[in-house]
């Protein structure tokens, strides 16, 4: 009898429950109630920070304060298996890759730089001299995003709000604010240095810069940091890190050893003037105080319409090329832009409401530890430059095709042949890529090679292949992929690097904060070009087209 009141009860309820959710109306058949669709933010902020490895989170833990990673992490959604799942592991394919939602072998960023085949000659990922400079007088504004072949989540943006939707990017690097910007920007902004310290622009972009970055540059907000690099808190507390006088760092024109403080003043001239600052955690505090000048001027979240502010913090990179992973300088570039960080949010409360804006953070990339530290430290790690095999490469190439033109180009890790000379040996491409791959393989520092047709002939889905793969464009990639082992790398003696497939190149933070996004974390894999699609599902848009990521469903609220 109880059993049968159970059920009758269950019934009950869910009879209940069909009739709330089907009401009737008076003149027609039931009322469906609509799935509930989250009202998107006023703004999106995106945030790339150059070099960031994953471990830069927990390896400075107890120094951040509670207002920048922190509240990212506590009061967000932390990826903590997140990576890039493609080589060459740079700037320029990685900011590619976030905003597109894809790899190089579909948006076409294959690096920072590479050997057109066409033109033949090497290009950069974002120079187009069919455009002008904006606020200096110099060749650095003549960029443009024509080399990336597909759209980006802010270009849907653009799309989805009939351009009413603002884009602005801020960075350092060019690269870093052209291609996060896409296609339909309304601008990109990013700093020269040298003797004018100013941001400027292309006229991809617009005819003029606005009167609010004219006015900027003419104020003091650059050269206020024309001072001695010191450390944020105590030199002595940065236990997280290397003795500060070592042989694994690089050092300043003028310097006598790469130890704090760095004085900037007098160093001054010798370093190409406002250049300097780049290489300093002040390169990142001057990216912020001109992002909150964009968010003020630019009105951004100021209506129901999103905006976005795409904003990249390149003085980690410059700073770890220079200093190495381990050193104090990383970790009092990244105490720094922990305060930036929090700078940041908070104004984003002030500006836009605590509840109104989302926020996403990742990096570009990751970096090795400086290999000859870790060779001290007993670990096989070391180096390889092209110049080191290029005589023993040489003579093989003459032994087995009697010249050596039959390679045109080496760059990203990857050699160019010249199809011409092989067709005219009337020998096969792949022949020919077999034969040179496996002469590569008996170097010692070469840990695995692939050809082009492999990359083609082949479906990868895991491993250092896979990461190739999606690396690999066909019209714009090489003929034969080199792969260094673990720990070894081709780059001076003295800091930091990156580039390959290798893990710590590919570990990088993924955190989402804000509107439309669950607070937790998570160690399922995840990849850098979920990211977009993602954006694209919290924002109810249509993904970048070139997108192969899926939407992280457990990140959205």
């Amino acid at each position: 009898m109880r059993l049968f009141r159970f059920i009758a009860v269950l019934l009950i309820v869910g009879y209940s429950h069909q009739v709330e959710a089907q009401r009737k109306s008076k003149n027609g058949p039931p009322e469906q109630i609509a799935p509930t669709i989250g009202t998107a933010p006023k703004l999106v902020v995106g945030i790339v920070v150059d070099q960031m490895r994953y471990d830069y989170l927990t390896r400075f833990w107890e120094h951040y304060g509670q207002g920048g990673f922190k509240r990212l992490v506590n009061d967000g959604f932390n990826c903590r298996n997140n990576h890039f799942n493609y080589a060459p592991t740079s700037t320029g394919p990685g900011h590619a890759s976030v905003y597109t939602g894809t790899t190089p072998s579909t948006h076409g960023i294959i690096g920072n730089h590479w050997y057109d085949k066409v033109l033949d000659e090497e290009i950069y990922c974002a120079s187009d001299d069919t455009y002008q400079s904006l606020g200096t007088e110099s060749e650095a504004g003549k960029m443009s995003p024509h080399r990336m072949q597909v759209t980006t989540i802010t270009d849907q943006l653009r799309l989805h709000t009939q351009t009413r939707g603002k884009v602005i990017a801020v960075a350092l690097k060019d690269r870093g604010a052209v291609l996060p910007g896409g296609h339909m920007a309304n601008a990109a902004y990013w700093f020269h240095g040298s003797g004018e310290g100013h941001w400027i622009s292309s006229s991809f972009y617009m005819d003029d810069l606005p009167q609010w970055v004219k006015d900027y540059n003419l104020s003091d907000a650059v050269a206020q940091y024309k001072k001695p690099w010191t450390t944020f808190k105590d030199k002595g507390s940065y236990v997280e890190s290397v003795l500060d006088n070592n042989a694994y760092e690089g050092l300043f024109q003028g310097e006598n050893a790469p130890i704090f403080p760095h004085d900037l003043v007098a160093l001054w001239d010798a370093n190409e003037q406002f250049d300097i600052l780049k290489s300093t955690a002040y390169g990142n505090s001057i990216t912020t105080d001109f992002a909150l000048a964009a968010l003020v001027a630019e009105d951004l979240g100021a209506d129901t319409i999103t905006d976005f502010l795409a904003v990249s913090f390149s003085s980690t990179d410059y700073v770890g090329h220079m200093y190495g992973v381990d050193s104090k300088e990383v970790q009092d570039t990244y105490l720094r832009l922990d305060r930036d960080l929090e700078r940041l949010l908070n104004s984003l409360d002030k500006e836009v409401g605590a509840n109104e804006y989302s926020v996403f953070l990742t990096a570009d990339h990751g970096a090795v530890q400086v290999p000859s530290y870790l060779k001290d430290k007993k670990i096989p790690a070391g180096y390889m430059e092209y110049e080191d095999i290029k005589s023993t490469f040489d003579t093989f190439l003459k032994y087995t095709y009697g010249t050596t033109d039959i390679v045109k180009h080496f760059s990203n890790y990857q050699f160019f042949l010249d199809h011409k000379i092989i067709e005219n040996l009337d020998l096969e491409v792949g022949q020919v890529q077999e034969r040179i791959a496996k002469e590569l393989l008996t170097y010692d520092a070469v840990y695995q090679v692939y050809t082009a047709d492999q990359m083609r002939q082949n479906q990868y889905t895991r491993g250092i292949p896979y990461i190739l793969q999606n690396g690999y464009n066909q019209k714009r990639s090489g003929d034969i992929l080199v792969v260094l082992k673990p720990g070894f790398i081709k780059y001076p003696k003295t800091g930091s690097t990156h580039g390959t497939p290798q893990i710590y190149d590919t570990h990088v933070p993924l955190l989402f904060y804000g509107k439309g996004f669950k607070k937790g974390s998570t160690v399922k894999r995840t990849e850098i070009p979920d990211i977009a699609p993602t954006l694209a599902v919290l924002l109810g848009i249509a993904f970048p087209n070139g997108t192969t990521g899926t939407p992280l469903e457990m990140v959205l609220d």
